[in-house]
Parts: C-alpha cells; sequence; structure tokens
C-alpha cells in the first residue's frame, strides 16, 4: 500500500485553538458568496454501490459481508463515464457547482489515493482517476467543484464502530481512532493539493456516533483547521444535522429547507445561521442508483423546489445517482434539460439573488436582487398577490413580457393583480421597489 506523506502533525496540533476562535479570510468570505451566487448544484453519489442497483446503502441495509461486497470492485467498468459531458450538462441547466462523493460510507475511494488500495485505480479494470477527470472538466467549463467525504467507514477495522457497519464483518476490537483519523486527514490533503481549486468539503456521518450518553470526539477543530490551512477558499459543510460549530462556513440541511424538520432529520433545537444555506434533495427517492426507483420528480416540481429554496436564500443540491456503466439516468439527463430551458430564460431571478421580503407561502416565493423584487407565483389559479406594507412599489411588470400589472395600494399593503398564467411553470413578476 502506497503511504501518502501529507500529514501537517505539527499544524494539527493547534487545530483546536485555531478553529475555536476561527475568522475566515477574504477569500473564504468571497468563496462564501461565490457559493451563494450560484443556488443551484448538482449532487451525485457514485462509487461500486451502482452495479448492485440497490442504493448506497446497499451493504449496511443488506447485511453483505465487507469483503463479498469489496468484489465489486473487480467488475466496475463504467466506460461510458464522459466527465466533459456531465458536466457540460449541469452547466446547460443552469447549475454552478457539483458535489461529488469521493468516498461514501461503504469506503471505497474514487480517486488514486495513496492511502488505500480499494479505490478506483488500483482496485477496478477502469483504472480511472474519476475525482481527477471531474476536476479538470470543471475548472475547464467554470463549475465550481465541491467533495463529498464520508467520516465514517464500514469497511476499515480502524474506524470505531457506530450505530452502523455492525453486520458486514468488522472486527469492532481492532478500532484505533489515531490510525482512522491520520488516515482521513491524509485523503483529504490528496484531495485539496491534486485537484485544484476546491469549492467546498462536504462531510457526512457525524451522526453515526450520535449519542448524548456517550461523547464521542471527531476532532473536528484540528480536520477544519487543516482545511482551511491547505486551502483557505475552501468551504466546509456538515451534514450533522444540528447547530454548526467553529470553522464551518455553510450550513447543509437534507431533503428540508431551512427551518423546516419535515424529513425529521434535524435536531429540534437546531437554529437556522447566517451562514450560506444548502438543502440538498432527490429528483426521485434514493441517492445512489437504485434500479427500482423510477418514480421521478416532474421538471416543474423541481423548479418550485428550487424556487422555494431560493426564496429562504438557500441553495438547492439536486441529487442524481449515476448508472454503474457511467451514463447519467435517462430520466435525470431530461429533467436537466427542461429545467436548463426555464433556467436560461429566468435564471437571473434565482442566481444571484438573496431571500426575498415575503417568506415562502402557499403561492409561492419571493427572492430579491438589490431594487428588484422578484415575485414568483407558483399557485396558477391565484388572481393575485399582495405584498407587505413594509415593501414600497415603484412599478410591477410581468418579467416575460414587461407587461405593465394594476397596484393597488392600501393600508394593508399592495395588491398585484396577476394576468392569466395557467400555463407558467413559474410567474415571475418584477416589482421594482423604492426606498
Amino acid at each position: 500500500m502506497r503511504k501518502t506523506v501529507f500529514f501537517l502533525a505539527f499544524f494539527l496540533a493547534f487545530g483546536a485553538f485555531a478553529q475555536q476562535t476561527y475568522v475566515p479570510t477574504a477569500e473564504n468570505l468571497r468563496s462564501r458568496q461565490e457559493f451563494s451566487d450560484c443556488r443551484f448544484g448538482i449532487f451525485l453519489h457514485w462509487g461500486i454501490y451502482s452495479i448492485f442497483g440497490q442504493g448506497e446503502w446497499y451493504m449496511q441495509n443488506a447485511g453483505i459481508d465487507r469483503d463479498e461486497y469489496a468484489m465489486a470492485a473487480d467488475a466496475f467498468y463504467p466506460h461510458r463515464f464522459n466527465a466533459s459531458e456531465w458536466v457540460s450538462l449541469f452547466k446547460e441547466a443552469g447549475a454552478g457547482y457539483i458535489t461529488f462523493t469521493t468516498r461514501h460510507h461503504d469506503g471505497f475511494s474514487m480517486w488514486d489515493t495513496g492511502e488505500s488500495d480499494y479505490n478506483v485505480v488500483d482496485a477496478t479494470p477502469f483504472g480511472r482517476d474519476v475525482v481527477g477527470e471531474l476536476a479538470e472538466a470543471c475548472h475547464q467549463q467554470g463549475l465550481r467543484l465541491h467533495l463529498y467525504y464520508s467520516h465514517l467507514d464500514w469497511r476499515r477495522d480502524d474506524y470505531p464502530m457506530g450505530r452502523t457497519g455492525r453486520n458486514v464483518g468488522k472486527d469492532p476490537q481492532a478500532a484505533d481512532w489515531p490510525s482512522y483519523y491520520r488516515f482521513m486527514n491524509n485523503q483529504l490533503t490528496e484531495l485539496l493539493t491534486r485537484y485544484g481549486k476546491v469549492g467546498a468539503i462536504w462531510f457526512d456521518g457525524w451522526w453515526d456516533h450520535d449519542s448524548d450518553s456517550v461523547p464521542f470526539d471527531w476532532q473536528l477543530p484540528e480536520q477544519y483547521a487543516l482545511i482551511h490551512r491547505l486551502q483557505p477558499g475552501c468551504l466546509i459543510g456538515n451534514n450533522h444535522h444540528q447547530d454548526v460549530v467553529p470553522g464551518e462556513d455553510i450550513q447543509l440541511f437534507e431533503r428540508d429547507l431551512p427551518g423546516e424538520n419535515s424529513a425529521g432529520f434535524v435536531k429540534e433545537a437546531a437554529q437556522v445561521s447566517r451562514l450560506p444555506l444548502e438543502t440538498c434533495n432527490t429528483m426521485n427517492g434514493m441517492w445512489g442508483y437504485k434500479v427500482s426507483d423510477t418514480n421521478y420528480k416532474s421538471a416543474t416540481e423541481l423548479l418550485h423546489y428550487l424556487i422555494r429554496t431560493a426564496g429562504k436564500g438557500a441553495n438547492l443540491l439536486l441529487n442524481i445517482g449515476p448508472l454503474p456503466n457511467g451514463e447519467l439516468p435517462a430520466q435525470s439527463v431530461t429533467r436537466l434539460k427542461e429545467m436548463g430551458q426555464w433556467m436560461a430564460e429566468y435564471g437571473a431571478t434565482i442566481k444571484a439573488t438573496e431571500a426575498g421580503d415575503v417568506k415562502p407561502c402557499e403561492w409561492g416565493a419571493t427572492t430579491r436582487k438589490g431594487d428588484h423584487l422578484y415575485v414568483h407565483v407558483l399557485d396558477t389559479a391565484a388572481t393575485e398577490v399582495v405584498l407587505p406594507p413594509t415593501v414600497k412599489v415603484k412599478r410591477a411588470v410581468e418579467y416575460k413580457t414587461e407587461l405593465p400589472l394594476k397596484v393597488v395600494r392600501d393600508k394593508e399593503g399592495t395588491t398585484l393583480k396577476l394576468h392569466s398564467h395557467r400555463d407558467y411553470v413559474d410567474y415571475v413578476i418584477d416589482v421594482v421597489t423604492k426606498k
């Protein structure tokens, strides 16, 4: 096994102190703004689990022995994978970044890591560095590259046993946290020094040791300090479903808009922070490819979710689970093309905006850019929209046609009388406001 020599022991020794007093650099703050301006990103869950066609949790859910599961690597040959074509499609859809699963919970690395032979170059007949090819395509086409990284591992014995991975043949007595922590940080160092500019590290798995009775120290401050040391502009997000901790630059939400908890992941006490926000969701039901999961949301549903997310001042990270042959599912491609057509016309009302004056509600949502308040009417039966008195309306026109709308002002606010819009995915009104 090739061993990486990147581990920065001296720096990590002072990481905890550094991150408790974490002050983001000017480069980091610029990266936060660039991230927020995107408003739309693509999540990619892809690994050897795609071969089974049962989703990314198949090893755990089916109780597959880790060594039997690992044999799938020898059959992984995604001959139709073309990073440039993927990135071109995402860009045309209006996305500003991708987040790729470099190593999921099954422990398989999708790049040429020197820390383990269990990777896409050494363990598969494909033998190509997927992360490297995606990084090159992103840099060439101007998309931000974000990297998902699992904190837990169902295969390695040195990872201390958590709530998952108990039925796959691991030796619970072989746990060695210093060894595993060193392994993770060496891998993160590879990712942050080999592939050019990385927009963010997207952590997952903290919840595997989520216990109030038996606290577990992930040593996040030192790890976060390492990342910020290697790339100050690299943002850190952690899918831990609770309040952000020092050193994190973005706040993540899973299957929920910020401030909501319909999926039941977020701790009740968790608050929406002032950091840039992102919510991730699926096109169908699963994250990784599942052959029987063909219940894709319509393009209209996906666009409405994007609009409501932007209305919360957050980004939507929309997931795709590629096929084992390297293709994207046909239905996901169709959805992206449909979304791209809408974004080509209305993207300016989503990108580089902030949450509007009216929170997402039954009829739709609002976004704001300077003195322009974009009113997104999603309810095709709505005949009018009432804006609060705090919104000082100068004029209101249809965004698409610039046709003026009738405006009625009274003490309750400003009422916009809508034209017929039953054929609109999103009836956008451009309201010019005054101070």
